[in-house]
């Protein structure tokens, strides 16, 4: 029965995952309502073990219907990998106590950002070009993969809003570049987890056929419905994070 809970939340969040990420929301809450005592490090682990599927896989099938701009975000995720693995380390020795109640705050303002700006990612008028784009890409990679590592909810979000701002992608083009440096921040998290023997790697099995099959749908409703689509799912998750962080940091 635990097994099919939590590959039937690994398909949802599949789903949500490879549209604007966020998929978090559905499979850690799951995990931990499935496995109460178990220590909350292997459920993380788990959980990145099966998640990676789907982004990677999103990565793949949005790559073959959207124009990458792998020039700049390759390196960028190679940062987002290495600065994944510091924040780990970091939440070894410093607690994330204080970006936990900051966190719902800048979701808000993120939120209201978007709503305000009704055209915003809805074009695709990059910004930068050549070593500029690299360089803002790389400093996106390695602040979101950092902030992954060391606390993690909203990365999938945050990554998409930043390409969309920053980089000027709409955001089809953002949610695309945010799967590849999503998969990289998630594999330096695996490695790590993996590395203290937190991954339960029987129940990873299962939820990565599921979480694949939940990103297959969700990347087709994205490049089937476009741009439009994607920045309305990116609204009720942004929304759907700061009540769930909000809940957490003050209510809890």
């Amino acid at each position: 029965m635990e097994m099919l809970v939590v590959s039937l939340a690994s398909l949802l969040a599949g789903f949500v995952d490879s549209i604007v990420g966020g998929g978090g929301l559905i499979l850690v809450p799951a995990l931990f309502a499935t496995f109460p005592t178990t220590h909350p490090a292997t459920l993380f682990g788990t959980n990145k073990g099966a998640s990676v599927w789907g982004t990677g896989i999103a990565t793949v099938q949005y790559s073959r219907r959207v124009q990458m701009r792998w020039s700049a975000l390759a390196p960028a995720a190679g940062v987002c990998f290495a600065a994944s693995l510091g924040g780990a380390w970091l939440v070894t020795v410093v607690s994330p106590e204080l970006l936990r109640k900051a966190l719902p705050l800048v979701l808000l303002l993120v939120l209201g950002y978007t709503l305000a700006k009704k055209e915003l990612g809805r074009h695709h008028a990059p910004r930068f070009a050549g070593q500029h784009e690299t360089l803002v890409a790389c400093a996106i990679g390695a602040g979101i993969g950092f902030y992954d590592g060391f606390f993690g909810p909203g990365t999938g979000s945050f990554f998409v809003f930043l390409l969309v701002r920053v980089l000027g992608y709409d955001f089809l083009n953002a949610s695309a570049g945010a799967k590849l440096l999503n998969t990289a921040s998630n594999l330096a998290a695996i490695a790590l987890f993996a590395w203290k023997g937190h991954v339960w790697w029987h129940f990873v099995a299962a939820m990565a056929v599921a979480n694949i099959l939940g990103s297959l749908a969700g990347t087709h409703l994205a490049l089937k419905h476009g741009v439009g689509f994607v920045r309305g799912v990116f609204v009720v998750v942004v929304f759907s994070l700061i009540l769930k962080t909000g809940y957490d940091a003050f209510l809890r």
